[in-house]
């Protein structure tokens, strides 16, 4: 909850600043000038409700959201050795992490995968794929499932949802801004919206959604890092390197575009838009630190 209070505090103090900055340097009153009656204080504490509101239902979902999606299938009584040394290996490195223990579960896909999520540290779900299950040894399976742990313990589900939702209010923000000012200034439309006001909110938006995205990824992929860091705290670095190793040898797995982010594979996107570094750079990362 502190991670969380002191992020929105800082995202409420840079909206703050904004709005003083442009009131500093006149934008207000050029807007004015121009005939562009808009009140930019109203549509920064509009664009925060609207911007915020998707990523954080989608925290509090994502749970929900992964095992009905992903078909994922809780270990409640385990069935078999393999399933209670899972648990146990999770249980293990919940508790030297310092969080409360995740539930665990297994979907059926056949290349090697894994996710956590979950709204907060304490209530997170870590996921196997049966591939990853039938492809690695145990200290490899071990090995991602402290990956994963690690994203549960830095709190990586809540401060990706929190950025994301900073972008996304400073997208609807400048582009409704851009709008305004296209549609006052160019087109001369006196009172209301006139089209020129809805085509280019929504161009702008897009353009600034996409400039946005490579923001979010970039921290995606700086956290892999971490997450690979505290992974070969708990499983070992060597075994760490290894399971990294055999994803590379393994089939891409296609996952939900709200679970890319939290898995241990990545897809074959241009760089700047991945979630994931390449693995050979994790795992040169890795051994550097040796």
């Amino acid at each position: 909850m502190l991670r969380i209070a002191l992020f929105l505090g800082t995202n409420i103090a840079i909206m703050v600043l904004i709005s003083l900055v442009f009131q500093i340097f006149g934008f207000q009153g050029l807007l004015a000038a121009n005939g562009v009656d808009l009140n930019l204080q109203a549509l920064l504490v509009f664009s925060a409700l609207i911007g915020f509101a998707g990523s954080i239902i989608s925290l509090l979902l994502s749970k929900t959201m992964a095992k009905r999606g992903m078909g994922v299938q809780l270990i409640q009584q385990p069935r078999t050795e393999f399933e209670s040394w899972l648990l146990q290996t999770v249980g293990k490195q919940a508790q030297r992490s310092g969080i409360g223990m995740p539930e665990v579960g297994i979907f059926n896909q056949a290349a090697p995968n894994a996710f956590a999520t979950g709204w907060n540290k304490n209530n997170a779900l870590v996921a196997v794929s049966t591939g990853l299950c039938e492809a690695m040894q145990r200290d490899e399976i071990e090995a991602v499932l402290a990956h994963e742990v690690s994203h549960v313990a830095n709190g990586d589900m809540v401060t990706m949802t929190l950025i994301q939702g900073v972008v996304n209010t400073f997208v609807i923000f400048l582009s409704r801004v851009i709008g305004h000012v296209v549609d006052r200034v160019v087109f001369k439309v006196q009172r209301g919206h006139g089209p020129a006001f809805f085509i280019v909110s929504i161009l702008a938006q897009v353009i600034l959604g996409i400039l946005a995205s490579m923001i979010v990824m970039w921290f995606s992929r700086w956290r892999e890092y971490r997450a690979d860091a505290g992974g070969a705290n708990l499983a070992g670095r060597q075994a760490m390197i290894s399971a990294l190793k055999r994803l590379q040898n393994s089939q891409e797995a296609k996952m939900p575009d709200e679970l890319a982010a939290f898995g241990i594979n990545t897809g074959k996107v241009q760089a700047m838009f991945s979630s994931h570094p390449p693995l050979e750079k994790r795992i040169q990362a890795l051994q550097n630190n040796l």
